[in-house]
Order: structure tokens, then C-alpha cells, then sequence
């Protein structure tokens, strides 16, 4: 019982140093795993505050393992394995007022796949390291008879894993 109040007592204090989204100026390094159907891989992500509310940022995901079923239909390449995204962000977790570690971030995004949206969350730890996940998907495809293989990147995706504060 005493080791699981002392857990609990680090945990509530390193809570309390996190800090979500600060504005102008905020920088946030995301790493983590990128999942789809047939598809799963590496997603990195940057994101920059222009303002109490608004980030703009670079997405950049690159599908590491490919289903054997997709695989023998229609061999990806790097161009199918490979998608990069200029995206905006409108962070919201102030406006929601949660809990100042937490910030949701709805957006869009300009790929070289689509033009899709996201929703995000982000949850601080400690001023520097915390968790998001994030939901991405295709509003308009730039093609709709897209192969299988054309379908990575082209679909609702998920990311988790591991962000850090840059300020």
C-alpha cells in the first residue's frame, strides 16, 4: 500500500509540470506508430504556434509493414509506402479547459495524397514528454481509382506514441 501511494504521489507531481499548448510560438515533436488497414508504420510530426489557438506543422508518415495479402496482389513501393502532409491546427484544449497538460487539436491537412482532417490529443506528463494519438482521414482524394496499394496513406489512418515540448 505504501509503494502504491508514493507511485501515486510522483505521478500527481510530475502531472502538475506539463503544459499542453502555449501559443505563439509552441514548438511540439511527435513520434510514434502509424496504423491503417494492410498497413502499419512510423508517423513523425512538428508542429509550430502561431497564436493562442493555431499551429501549423509537418506530418510525415512512411509504411514500414505491409500485409502479405497487399503485398502479392499489388508489391507498394516508396512512393505507396510514403506520404507528407502541411497541416493547421486549431488547438483547443484551453478553450475545453480539461486540464493544462491536455489539448485537443482539431485540423486539415494538404498531402501529397489528399486533402484530409485530423483530430489529436496530446497529454503532458512532465513540461517536456507526454502522449498523443490521432486520428487522420482523406476528405477528397486526388484519385478515385486508386490500387490497393494506393490506398496506404489514402485512408482513415491512427497514430500513437510519444510527444515532446521543443520550447
Amino acid at each position: 500500500m505504501k509503494k502504491l501511494l508514493i507511485v501515486a504521489t510522483v505521478l500527481t507531481v510530475s502531472f502538475v509540470n506539463g503544459q499542453a499548448f502555449s501559443g505563439k510560438g509552441d514548438q511540439k515533436f511527435q513520434v510514434g506508430v502509424n496504423l491503417q488497414s494492410e498497413a502499419t508504420g512510423i508517423n513523425l510530426s512538428y508542429d509550430y504556434g502561431l497564436g493562442e489557438n493555431i499551429s501549423i506543422g509537418l506530418s510525415s508518415s512512411y509504411a514500414l509493414g505491409i500485409s502479405d495479402e497487399l503485398d502479392r496482389i499489388d508489391e507498394p513501393d516508396f512512393g505507396d509506402r510514403f506520404d507528407v502532409k502541411a497541416r493547421f491546427n486549431a488547438n483547443i484544449g484551453n478553450v475545453i479547459n480539461i486540464d493544462d497538460n491536455f489539448d485537443l487539436y482539431p485540423g486539415l491537412s494538404l498531402s501529397l495524397k489528399n486533402l484530409g482532417g485530423h483530430i489529436g490529443a496530446r497529454y503532458f506528463f512532465t513540461s517536456g514528454f507526454g502522449i498523443f494519438t490521432e486520428a487522420q482521414f482523406p476528405i477528397a482524394k486526388y484519385d478515385n481509382n486508386l490500387s490497393p496499394a494506393e490506398e496506404i496513406h489514402n485512408q482513415f489512418t491512427m497514430n500513437i506514441g510519444a510527444t515532446f515540448n521543443l520550447q
